[in-house]
């Protein structure tokens, strides 16, 4: 039964838009279009959690920028890999995540737009897994449990069948 959904944070929640910096800073932030409606969805019936490998942001520095579009509410817990010491795509980081979070693998969904760091690091370390495939990659995706074009994809009903 899952438990957790777990979301890469840029170009999953928030739009990366590669400026220098930590994204707080930078003179603009957005959502991803449909995200806030799939956190909205999940947050009464699973524990909502962020986590990254960005190399520029803390766990403080990504909350600052997830408060800048609403977006810290909808999560009740956050990790990066500055605090965790491993990164995505080793299995590791994600083994950090799930046992600081109090989760196993199992209870877990990983949903992330890097098919290689977020989906093939999550599954090898057990995860079911979400690609959210905004720029409509073509390729094998197959360690993917499911492939997503547009967050709003993401229902109740997909996340229960997983």
């Amino acid at each position: 039964m899952i438990k957790a959904l777990i979301f890469d944070w840029g170009d999953t929640v928030m739009r990366d838009y590669a400026l220098e910096g930590p994204m707080y800073a930078w003179p603009q932030v957005e959502w991803i279009p449909g995200t806030e409606m799939v956190l909205k969805n999940a947050q009464d019936k699973y524990t909502c959690i962020i986590a990254t490998s960005a190399d520029h942001s803390g766990t403080e520095d990504m909350i600052k920028a997830l408060k800048r579009v609403g977006a810290d509410i909808y999560f009740q817990q956050f990790y990066s890999q500055k605090e965790l010491g491993f990164k995505k795509p080793d299995p590791r980081f994600f083994e950090a995540v799930i046992a600081k979070a109090g989760f196993v693998a199992a209870e877990c969904i990983m949903i992330g737009n890097m098919y290689e760091k977020d989906i093939v690091g999550a599954k090898s370390a057990g995860l079911k897994t979400i690609f959210f495939n905004e720029n409509e990659l073509s390729g094998d995706f197959h360690l993917a449990d499911a492939v997503v074009k547009q967050m709003n994809e993401i229902s109740l009903d997909l996340i229960e069948k997983l």
